[in-house]
Order: C-alpha cells, then sequence, then structure tokens
C-alpha cells in the first residue's frame, strides 16, 4: 500500500474554487450545447488513469463509465453519475494508484474535489447560476432562465 501524500490547505481551496469556476462559465454556454459539450468532455475522462497502476483493472472503469457517459447526452444525471465514479475512480488513485499528475502527488485527490463540485451541479439538473442570479431581469446571451410557475415554455 502506498503512502498517501500530505495534504494542504491549497489541495483543498484550489480544487474547490475551480469546481465553481467552472461551473459559473458553463452556465453561460447555451442549451443543448451545454449538455452535450459535457457529456463529451466528462467522456474524456474515461481514459486518464490507462496507466494509473491498476493493470489491467485499468480497463474496467472506462468500460462502464462509457455506457453512462453515453446516457450523458441526454440527461444532466448521467453526467453527474459519470463524475462521481470519476471522483470515486480519483480517490482510489489517491490512496493505492499514480496521481493524474506524476509531478504533483496530490493531483487525484484535487480531481476528486473538482470534480464532486461539478457533479452535486450536474444532479441537480446543471441550471444556469446567471438564471438565479437575474431572476426577474434579462438573463445576458448564452445562461438560461428558467420557466416562471405556472407558464410553459
Amino acid at each position: 500500500m502506498q503512502v498517501s501524500p500530505t495534504l494542504g490547505l491549497s489541495d483543498h481551496l484550489g480544487p474547490l474554487a475551480g469546481g465553481l469556476f467552472f461551473i459559473l462559465v458553463m452556465s453561460l454556454v447555451k442549451e443543448p450545447t451545454r449538455q452535450r459539450f459535457n457529456a463529451l468532455f466528462v467522456a474524456g475522462t474515461c481514459g486518464t488513469y490507462l496507466a494509473g497502476g491498476f493493470g489491467p483493472w485499468e480497463l474496467v472503469y472506462p468500460a462502464i463509465a462509457t455506457v453512462v457517459v453515453y446516457r450523458g447526452l441526454t440527461s444532466y444525471r448521467s453526467i453527474g453519475l459519470a463524475w462521481l465514479m470519476h471522483a470515486a475512480w480519483d480517490l482510489l488513485h489517491h490512496f493505492y494508484g499514480r496521481p493524474i499528475w506524476p509531478f504533483m502527488p496530490t493531483s487525484s485527490w484535487g480531481c476528486m474535489l473538482f470534480d464532486t463540485v461539478i457533479a452535486v451541479w450536474f444532479l441537480a439538473g446543471a441550471r444556469s447560476v446567471f438564471a438565479w442570479i437575474w431572476k426577474g431581469q434579462t438573463v445576458p446571451t448564452g445562461a438560461s432562465r428558467p420557466a416562471e410557475p405556472g407558464r410553459m415554455t
């Protein structure tokens, strides 16, 4: 068993801030582009750890995740699930495998935090945060706006 690297405050705050920044930026992307882009983006993470220290077991995660990611083309919850699956894989690599970036021993931990933050947003439906901020005002180009109660869109 590998000894886990010591974690500092920046190993927590940086990835959490990065996840929130990602949500802000993605909130500016119009639908359906936001969903399709993020399904493809999380698909790219499937091969991240193919040489991550678990040998043939490294092929199991992409095989399972590919099915979930494909469903992400039509479901934000599937995208959120795929990010949580990747976060779990990050955690295993932090404790037992190789870090995602060899030059930064805590990188898998940071990736796990980042992935978890954005997964929660996707599981909640990935609504534009600007729709909440500008409720009742004109929404800038690219940000989606929720329908008013009782009004069909």
